[in-house]
């Protein structure tokens, strides 16, 4: 593998974010990372919470080099975020690999926007369920972890794009604890770039958003806050809510509490859901939105 060519195909990512920006409180207003170029026009893939309601984007090239970009899209299923390089980047694109014939124990290589790389193998390819209303069928998980994971690439042996950095947790293996990072694999890209390029977002209905940050515990899906102004806030859900069923289903874990919401319609449909509270059962009704209308739109160039 030729770590350098890799390298020359990573830049490093600066955004600011205007104060009062829906995600500013969560994500903060100033963000760094990584990006890798996928079209030697200066087309950028990165991880989307870097770039998110971003009002100001530069980018840094290996030997210094600092370019202003354009945040193009950011796609909340997938998680991936792209932008597009304002002057000349004269980068090599880095050619895209198959995630899916990606193996556990594969050797692989994380490499940042600042030069930095670890040595790596793939440790698992599993669902991962987000707090923030996110899952993927098969992320892929990596170890020893890298310190600057977010938008960094994920290179297989053939120095070929296998995913992009997005997390990095805490795996419980036999009683030992190692750091991983997670990664989401490249090919969910190509499905969707056409209209990533064309039109900012996926051409399809957006899904029911509905504002609440959860984790499972046990089994069970544990609200842990909720964002202010969403529509589970205007329901009146609660910090450490219990919510035990959707409609006439029961949630069985976050990954299916989030497919039933999924499937209860577009943005905009009403889910009503049972939770636990203190001890006692209420049922509400949440009208769901598309997540995007809260968020700040990239400013034109």
């Amino acid at each position: 593998m030729d770590i350098d060519r890799i390298l020359r195909s990573v830049v490093a990512v600066r955004t600011s974010i205007p104060e009062d920006a829906f995600t500013a409180e969560t994500l903060g207003i100033r963000r760094e990372g990584s990006g890798v170029v996928i079209q030697e026009s200066g087309l950028v893939l990165t991880i989307g919470y870097l770039i998110t309601e971003a009002d100001e984007v530069w980018l840094t090239t290996g030997d210094g080099r600092v370019v202003a970009a354009h945040a193009l899209a950011y796609d909340q299923e997938t998680g991936f975020g792209l932008l597009q390089a304002l002057g000349e980047l004269g980068l090599p694109a880095l050619e895209f690999g198959d995630a899916n014939k990606a193996q556990i124990g594969d050797p692989v290589v994380l490499a940042d926007g600042i030069g930095q790389f670890v040595e790596a193998r793939i440790v698992v390819k599993q669902e991962f369920a987000g707090y923030w209303e996110y899952l993927l069928d098969e992320a892929i998980f990596t170890t020893p972890a890298h310190p600057s994971w977010g938008g960094a690439a994920l290179v297989d042996a053939d120095g070929k794009l296998l995913g992009i950095g997005s997390l990095r947790l805490q795996m419980n293996n036999k009683g030992e604890v190692a750091d991983i990072n997670m990664v989401v694999p490249i090919n969910l890209l190509p499905p969707i770039l056409d209209d990533l390029l064309t039109r900012g977002r996926v051409n399809k209905p957006p899904r029911p958003w509905l504002g609440a940050f959860s984790a499972e515990n046990n089994g069970d899906v544990v609200v842990m806050s909720v964002a202010a102004g969403s529509p589970a806030d205007q329901a009146g859900l609660q910090q450490g809510d219990i919510i035990s069923e959707i409609r006439d289903g029961e949630v069985d874990g976050l990954a299916d509490f989030y497919r039933k919401v999924w499937s209860s319609g577009d943005a905009g449909a009403e889910i009503p859901m049972r939770v636990l509270r203190d001890g006692r059962e209420a049922w509400l009704r949440v009208r769901s939105a598309d997540r995007s209308s809260f968020l700040r739109r990239p400013p034109l160039q």
